[in-house]
């Protein structure tokens, strides 16, 4: 009924307890395909040592590759009717799938949100946490998505019906699969229901990928590179295909190169001037245009004033 979808690579300290909250899950009708990434470390073998003593888990040794083309291994050899993803060095509470499937079944959904935890040294905060059920049609979802002020990009926390993940998806390219991909299958879903009931941990290390989310002053050009192509690339598909919430979607690429400025601002990360002064001189440009939507917040228009002195 369900596939549960892992890629690890290099995570030997973390997987065994990413793969144990799989294994307690109340909901106990699921496929666990788990994508070794090409690790060097003992990754491999912790998986395989699991698939000894629990049917459900299929290990998949593939060549070393980005996350997207572990995924996309995942999902190929994914049966289920629908899929969720965990990262391997999170973990999921014992009644995640649960959740996650009734919410699909109760309100005949195409995506299903729960709410999470960050755990850093330690110390839990929220994230995406609230009391209220969203249902929200197609275009709904996606400004949601582009808000990002009930539930982001990732992969984690979400169980999406198989369909929309067919073919495989991600790109074999690039470090940010779900920055890349998660709108488009968005776009594709008739319903989604969020409901911010916590039932997911993410744990920030000095080795996460998205580091840099969280400590501002690591951000580097080739990051901005990657976000700024994807985004460009985001505003073109989703004006093509759901051009009635343009508007929106113009916006959010301009919020984001404006609160980009501001960091290399006061941060003063020097190695990314190039980037600030092509940011800088886009917003210039269509200053006109970005100050008059309706979308632009307050601090925001304080930012881009800042920024354009």
């Amino acid at each position: 009924m369900i596939s549960v979808i892992m890629l690890t690579y290099n995570r030997e300290q973390y997987v065994g307890r990413a793969i144990e909250s799989v294994l307690r899950q109340t909901l106990d009708d699921f496929e666990f395909i788990i994508v070794d990434n090409g690790s060097e470390d003992g990754s491999g073998a912790v998986c395989r040592r699991y698939a000894e003593t629990d049917g459900r888990i299929t290990v998949i040794r593939k060549g070393k590759g980005n996350i997207g083309s572990g995924r996309n291994a995942g999902l190929l050899a994914a049966r289920g009717d629908y899929i969720a993803f965990i990262d391997d060095d999170d973990t999921a509470e014992p009644d995640m799938l649960e959740f996650l499937y009734t919410l699909i079944r109760e309100y005949n959904a195409d995506i299903s949100i729960c709410g999470s935890w960050r755990s850093i040294d330690g110390v839990l905060t929220p994230k995406y946490i609230y009391d209220t059920i969203l249902k929200l049609d197609m275009e709904q979802a996606v400004i949601e998505l582009l808000k990002r002020e009930h539930y982001n990009v990732t992969f984690s926390c979400k169980m999406i019906r198989r369909e929309l993940l067919q073919p495989p998806p991600f790109s074999d390219q690039g470090r940010y699969d779900d920055v890349t991909t998660a709108y488009k299958v968005f776009s594709e879903a008739r319903k989604v229901v969020a409901h911010g009931v916590p039932k997911y941990t993410f744990y920030r290390h000095e080795h996460n990928n998205s580091g840099f989310s969280l400590k501002p002053w690591l951000l580097k050009p080739d990051i901005l590179d990657e976000y700024l192509c994807a985004f460009r690339e985001r505003t073109e598909y989703l004006v093509k295909k759901l051009p009635a919430i343009e508007d929106f979607v113009r916006y959010a690429e301009w919020s984001y190169m404006i609160s980009m400025c501001e960091k290399i601002k006061r941060y003063e990360t020097d190695d990314c001037e190039k980037h600030f002064k092509h940011m800088r001189g886009m917003l210039a440009e269509n200053r006109e245009t970005v100050c008059s939507s309706r979308y632009l917040k307050d601090f925001e228009r304080d930012w881009l004033t800042e920024i354009l002195k």
